[in-house]
């Protein structure tokens, strides 16, 4: 078995593994990082970890921030002690938290201006997440593209990008990817000496770090052995990405669109685990000294980070399958792929398709941030319509089909790998959630806005479905979910709505409707007579 933790990509000759690599274990690492300062790695980075600890694990919480370590403060540490290089027992360096479960460690500190963790600091870091006690261990590895930054997100099982609906929070985000693989790349790249000078020359030949793709395709040409490693690297890297501090429609839309267009363009695909809406219980939380998913649960931003964690923990049992992909170099998308659908596609979703994807590319757009020249979005663009207009012509279409399809009568073509990992994604927080649930329901149980919520997302239902099928409207249905008595009808009307949902949702109606209403007045403070 490889020494190689399950997060780093070991060379072809699975040789020995340098001493700051993490060996397999029980425990899963998540890391979280995205270059830019300010865009939430903070917040999600202690949500993960409140949401794991929650869930009755024993967690740890690591602050690798070299200059700016700041987690403590939500998590009710006063004075943290940091990890000390000689320290002999890295126990004494876990501070305990307000959330039972839930630890802290400090990465050692660091006055250099580079702003990342000298080698040896580094490896002592990492050698004590090596024998750390503990079922899940979660690093904010801080701002920027930093070596120590890098090497700590490549070492996780899964690393998470945060960035925000911002061009300069994108740009750095699609920068970190590229730091990313040319790290790893360089890493894979040690054990030949000569294969490591011929791509440090080239890429100190460069003003900046390549697409990971256009590098590839280059080593590819110049130097084959180490094109193959780099398309290796291509293959199995698969961050994770989380839009925080949404605000409009297509806020909500820009992780789905970066996945796409970083695929696409980099080679690299992006799993979208969702988005947080901007919420002023963050704030109100930092100002509390409390973590949000303790202080605001049902807040908007907390329902968010739940469901985002609630998706991270899902997929956590598919990254051993991802690192056995194979090298595959993208080829150039046909006319159903460019459109992103499917080859039975009608005329109406050909048109929507199109306006959807002349709006990820637009000149102007968030997604294409610093991926994209003038140039080169002015040819993407004349590509959607050539592949609008053929598709949307039968006798062109009929002929392309025959011509790039060979089998096109054999159906639909399949769905893109993406594609396929989001929907088992899905999926298995589906099965997750219910599983979750099944322990929590029974015949006692006390229903509150919040679980009748986690019963709908565990049944992948939105708000808009039940209240198309119980006549009931969608504003009542989220009032209900969020408990927000002030614009509901009085308690006799909402006990029609519980019921009504209830047997939507298959659950027993004079269960949810009793024990929801109890919960109502107990809030209210009102007396039944007034019902």
């Amino acid at each position: 078995m490889s020494n190689y933790f399950p997060g780093t990509f070991a060379p072809p000759d699975r040789g020995a593994a340098e001493e700051h690599d993490l060996p397999p274990t029980g425990r899963k690492i998540i890391a979280v990082g995205g270059s830019k300062g300010g865009v939430g790695k903070s917040l999600v980075a202690s949500s993960f970890a409140v949401y794991l600890a929650q869930l009755g694990k024993r967690v740890v919480l690591v602050d690798a921030d070299p200059t700016g370590a700041n987690l403590h403060i939500p998590l009710g540490v006063e004075r943290p002690k940091r990890l000390q290089i000689g320290e002999h027992e890295p126990e004494v360096a876990l501070i305990p938290t307000i959330v039972p479960g839930l630890r802290l460690l400090v990465a050692p500190l660091e006055a250099s201006a580079q702003a990342t963790l000298k080698a040896s600091r580094k490896t002592r870091l990492i050698n004590v997440l090596r024998t750390m006690v503990a079922d899940d261990i979660v690093i904010d590895v801080g701002p920027g593209t930093s070596t120590s930054a890098c090497d700590l997100f490549l070492a996780a099982d899964v690393g998470v990008l945060v960035t925000v609906p911002e061009p300069q929070a994108i740009e750095t985000t699609y920068r970190f990817v590229r730091a990313l693989f040319a790290r790893d790349l360089r890493r894979l790249a040690r054990n030949d000496r000569m294969r490591l000078r011929t791509l440090d020359r080239l890429l100190g030949e460069l003003d900046e770090l390549p697409l990971p793709i256009d590098l590839t395709r280059h080593l590819l040409r110049v130097e084959p052995p180490l094109g193959e490693i780099a398309s290796q690297v291509l293959a199995r890297m698969r961050p994770r990405l989380v839009v925080n501090q949404t605000r409009v429609r297509t806020d909500l839309e820009l992780g789905a669109w970066m996945a796409q267009v970083c695929e696409r363009r980099m080679g690299i695909p992006l799993d979208s685990l969702g988005s947080v809406e901007h919420d002023d219980a963050v704030w109100l939380a930092n100002r509390r000294r409390r973590p949000l998913l303790v202080d605001g649960p049902s807040s908007k931003a907390g329902r968010g980070l739940e469901r985002v964690a609630r998706r991270l923990v899902a997929v956590l049992p598919n990254r051993a399958r991802e690192l056995d992909a194979q090298g595959n170099i993208p080829k150039a998308p046909n006319y159903y792929e460019r459109l992103v659908i499917q080859r039975g596609a009608s005329e109406e979703e050909v048109r929507r398709a199109f306006k959807r994807q002349r709006e990820i590319y637009a000149s102007d757009g968030l997604p294409t941030v610093s991926l994209y020249t003038d140039e080169e979005l002015g040819r993407e663009h004349a590509a959607l319509e050539e592949a609008h207009d053929v598709l949307l012509d039968p006798n062109k279409r009929r002929a392309y089909d025959v011509s790039v399809f060979p089998d096109h009568d054999a159906g639909p073509a399949p769905s893109s790998p993406a594609e396929r990992a989001k929907n088992e994604a899905q999926l298995a927080e589906l099965l997750s959630l219910q599983a979750e649930l099944a322990r929590e329901l029974g015949p006692d149980t006390e229903f509150s806005g919040a679980l009748l919520r986690r019963v709908r997302e565990s049944r992948g239902m939105d708000v808009k479905e039940i209240a198309a099928h119980t006549k009931i409207s969608h504003q009542h249905v989220s009032a209900i979910e969020a408990e927000a008595f002030e614009n509901l009808p009085p308690l006799v009307y909402v006990r029609g709505f519980l019921s009504e949902i209830a047997k939507f949702l298959k659950l027993d109606p004079s269960q949810v409707s009793r024990t929801y209403l109890r919960r109502a007045r107990d809030l209210l403070d009102i007396r039944p007579t007034r019902e």
